[in-house]
């Protein structure tokens, strides 16, 4: 294991006092194990969560188990263009630094809806407003730097994981996994030209697979509606398999790796796996695809024109 790594832990010394991080759906599963852990090292922890109301019992978690005073609750809903417009303009005003942005939260093989902008919903929630969120925060990260920006993917991105360039937001022959599939595969291209774009900076990016994790992400495993045959195998699969997944504690290892371990500070644009580097698909090595997502999201999100 890397050496800021014991027992499936990581080395509890490394302190964080005086930096600032924010924690994308940080109400629940690894989010919540995540800000626990920044708290407890002296970061001062911004939880953004979607749902306040389960946001201020999740805060009330953080601060009796971290024992800090620097924790605080706002509102995001990455689904939303609107909102994470609002949450960076309101943390702008706020905070004078950002050392880590960890974007962690997503949905995972839901049935297909649209978010308000109109775009399938992990497509919305998994990338595009994290792509967002990160593009409107470049300016303070780098100000801030070494900072890092770390976002969780996952392996299913080489599982089917494509992206359909002619049909992002997957109008024709949807299954819950093909969405979840592209999603995961455009945050580790997100990734990876983020990296190329940030070089010299001191702004570093990482993209991880959690592992099999047992959390909330997982609600609509084994109660897939769609009648395709494929993602009706994935859904009863996933819902055998669950009571084996990792714990959050131990889920929350890789990204906890990824956004603080000090052997990582020159490292940039890698994909992670249990704090080892990991091999991503072909497609996730692809920088034209890289290149072109990034270009495509920029006018999706209206960034350009």
């Amino acid at each position: 294991m890397p050496k800021s790594v014991y027992k499936g832990k990581i080395d509890p010394d490394i302190d964080m006092t005086g930096k600032t991080v924010i924690v994308t759906g940080a109400n629940t599963g690894l989010g919540l194990i995540a800000a626990i852990d920044l708290a407890k090292r002296g970061a001062r922890t911004i939880m953004a969560c979607r749902n306040l109301e389960k946001g201020k019992q999740a805060l009330d978690e953080v601060n009796e188990k971290s024992k800090s005073s620097n924790v605080t609750l706002m509102e995001l809903d990455l689904s939303s263009l609107e909102s994470v417009r609002k949450f960076a303009s309101s943390f702008l005003e706020k905070e004078s630094r950002l050392d880590v942005l960890m974007n962690n939260a997503g949905v995972c093989m839901c049935p297909y809806t649209k978010s308000v902008d109109g775009f399938e919903m992990q497509f919305a929630t998994n990338h595009l407003g994290h792509f967002l969120l990160t593009n409107l925060l470049l300016d303070i990260l780098k100000r801030s730097a070494p900072s890092r920006v770390v976002t969780v993917s996952s392996l299913s991105h080489r599982i089917g994981g494509k992206v359909h360039w002619n049909d992002v937001n997957l109008t024709n022959n949807y299954t819950p996994a093909k969405g979840y599939g592209q999603s995961k595969l455009m945050n580790v291209l997100f990734s990876r030209e983020l990296a190329k774009r940030m070089r010299g900076t001191g702004v570093t990016t990482y993209s991880l697979h959690p592992g099999a994790v047992k959390t909330d992400m997982q609600r609509h495993l084994g109660n897939i509606p769609d009648p395709n045959c494929s993602d009706r195998m994935w859904g009863c699969f996933g819902g055998c398999i669950r009571p084996f997944f990792k714990d959050p504690e131990t889920g929350a290892v890789t990204q906890l790796y990824c956004a603080i371990a000090p052997e990582l500070e020159n490292e940039t644009g890698r994909y992670y796996s249990d704090c080892r580097v990991a091999t991503e698909s072909s497609d996730g090595r692809n920088d034209e695809y890289a290149e072109r997502l990034w270009t495509m999201s920029e006018k999706l999100v209206g960034l350009s024109k």
